[in-house]
């Protein structure tokens, strides 16, 4: 069991409006001592202005309720906090069905998902719907906090059945790690510290399960992608022949002397040193970001990808995906988009819509083909020039991108090759 103190957790929750959300991040932030004292200060404030004999756990988060009533686009909002045994952070999106674009923006990088579940209400819709996209994005584990469990007088059976509900959908998605867990968020049971009121649940706390949830086996270590961002070449006498290609590690691990291939060129060479911030190193893997010189003098460029050489991704000019349309306008078939796939920068279009998903029900809509927002569909693209890609499943970073207006520069949708 990996317990490093530098090690970044990323997960995302999800949950109608009034499964408690807001209220389980206050409980987590609240019990972790991972709030400020000026905004625990001003929380209680207002709270005890309010008449309330304890702390309204929900305040912490009211950036987004305040950002509503504002008539503000809502977007995802991130928090950050850290226990002695990991760094987290939380991206709080929104749950109804108008906010799918945020909730896929929020949930693309994470390693875990809470989906609320009101255990007066059961599994909902929007249980389903939110499981659905948890599935779609691949990410590799899901919690599912079965919340207000004090309003149902603790019951087992309630809990037990409400699992039995999710299991029975939940077996046609592809969600390696599932699991379940009872809690009252207002309370604080089995958010922090384990719960007295259900000695019938025997499994641990919920950010117990954070801190030594294991997300080592996440990042795909075999397929070695550095997608080139940069090309430094210091104009000083300190490094004043030094040529180095730096970008973020997407997957896999690369050492010095490894024999790697530049993509799309495919020219060859091996890797003369790994340089980060604290200086040189003997291998670098993901998700680091470091500069990679190599042994030639190649050209290499933004856009570029450097693999090993015996393990290339492929490279591909049309392809399927399935995509989260973001734009207020509905999508154009045939119109012109700018792509942007690790750090490569195409012109692409929308060549078909094959079909729409109904994310109620998961069926699939062949009839209706007009992409509108928040609408996720399977697509065919077409690009001018081939993009170096994997499979979504087998890579987050080299199987996705994103799509560009190039009237209004407005991101118009989120991509994953499949």
């Amino acid at each position: 069991m990996e317990l490093n103190n530098n090690q970044l957790l990323r997960f995302t929750t999800a949950g109608s409006v009034d499964d408690g959300k807001s209220t389980l991040i206050g409980r987590l932030l609240y019990d972790s001592k991972a709030i400020f004292e000026d905004q625990l200060e001003a929380v209680e404030k207002t709270s005890t202005r309010k008449g309330l004999e304890s702390v309204d756990l929900a305040m912490f988060t009211d950036g987004l309720r305040d950002e509503r009533e504002q008539g503000i686009t809502i977007d995802v909002a991130y928090r950050y906090f850290t226990t002695p045994k990991r760094k987290f952070i939380i991206a709080d999106t929104p749950g109804h069905i108008q906010y799918t674009r945020n909730m896929v923006t929020g949930a693309s990088t994470a390693n875990a998902a809470l989906i609320l579940i009101d255990a007066r209400q059961g599994v909902t819709e929007q249980t389903k719907r939110h499981s659905f996209i948890a599935s779609l994005l691949h990410i590799p584990h899901v919690i599912v906090c079965v919340n207000k469990m004090d309003l149902v007088d603790y019951s087992e059976e309630v809990f037990q059945n409400i699992v039995r509900q999710f299991e029975a959908f939940s077996s046609k998605l592809m969600i390696k790690d599932i699991r379940f867990l009872p809690i009252s968020a207002l309370l604080g049971d089995n958010v922090v510290n384990r719960s007295e009121n259900m000695p019938w649940f025997q499994g641990a706390p919920l950010l117990s399960n954070l801190e030594t949830m294991h997300i080592g086996s996440d990042i795909n270590k075999i397929d070695a992608r550095f997608p080139v961002q940069t090309v430094l070449r210091p104009q000083s006498e300190e490094f004043r022949d030094f040529r180095g290609y730096a970008g973020r590690i997407s997957s896999g691990i690369f050492r010095v002397g490894d024999e790697v291939v530049v993509l799309p060129s495919g020219l060859t060479s091996s890797i003369k040193a790994i340089t980060t911030m604290d200086g040189e190193l003997d291998e670098a893997f993901a998700p680091m970001s470091v500069a990679i010189s190599l042994e030639d003098d190649i050209d290499v460029s933004r856009g570029d990808l450097i693999a090993k050489k015996n393990n290339r991704p492929e490279p591909l000019q049309r392809f399927d995906a399935m995509i989260c349309w973001f734009g207020t306008r509905p999508a154009q078939t045939r119109a012109k988009y700018t792509i942007l796939h690790a750090n490569n920068e195409q012109k692409a279009i929308i060549k078909e819509v094959l079909y729409k998903i109904d994310i109620d029900t998961y069926a699939r809509n062949e009839a209706d083909k007009e992409l509108r927002m928040n609408d996720i569909c399977r697509v065919s693209m077409h690009t001018t020039a081939p993009l170096m890609t994997d499979k979504y499943r087998d890579n987050r970073i080299t199987g996705s991108f994103v799509l560009i207006d190039e009237g209004t520069f407005e991101t118009v949708a989120a991509g994953m090759i499949v």
